[in-house]
């Protein structure tokens, strides 16, 4: 598995836009990830975060609790 970020700013605080992290598996590129201040978005393939599934921060810390 290989993450990398899209853009990388010099403010390390995650704006409102927040980042993208790309995530691929042997050079297939499986989807993007991006992680703002209110919720993380996984964008499957090549889905913009307009069309990607999001979870907001306490939905998601419950989701990672649970298991």
């Amino acid at each position: 598995m290989q993450v990398s970020i899209k853009e990388f700013n010099v403010e390390m605080k995650i704006k409102t836009k927040g980042i993208e992290l790309q995530i691929h598996d042997q050079n297939k590129h499986l989807g993007d990830l991006v992680v703002s201040q209110s919720k993380v978005i996984w964008c499957k393939g090549r889905t913009t975060p307009a069309k990607g599934v999001a979870l907001t921060w306490p939905k998601f810390i419950a989701m990672m609790e649970s298991h």
